[in-house]
């Protein structure tokens, strides 16, 4: 569960930031030169690079040097585990305002 813990929180970390959450949409699309990547914003290169750093820290991208273009592209596993944390709170909350609602059913027919 460590680890899990600290996987997560890596990834939430990395995606608090609107930038890294932009770099993680555009790569959703497919592999992309860090050039490419930073097309859309106005940050220096050495800026972007530190995003994309963040990103690979935390497991949510992965990166690859041929010559001098790095190609960044997406880690599926990484978003997976997100998910299935986010969907089961979702889930959680769920059940309790489906306890909520059959609870206040209950009250209006009572009455």
């Amino acid at each position: 569960m460590a680890k899990y813990s600290i996987d997560l929180d890596l990834a939430f970390a990395a995606l608090a930031d609107p930038t890294r959450r932009a770099i993680v949409s555009r790569l959703c699309e497919g592999p992309q030169t860090v050039s490419e990547l930073s097309k859309p914003f106005e940050l220096a290169l050495p800026s972007l690079l530190k995003h994309v750093q963040v990103l690979e820290q935390s497991g949510l991208i992965s990166s690859e040097k041929t010559g001098r273009i790095r190609t960044c592209k997406i880690e599926p596993d990484a978003l997976h585990a997100t998910e299935a944390w986010i969907h089961q709170h979702v889930t959680a909350w769920e059940q309790r305002l489906d306890r909520l609602e059959a609870h206040i059913a209950r009250m209006k027919r009572k009455k």
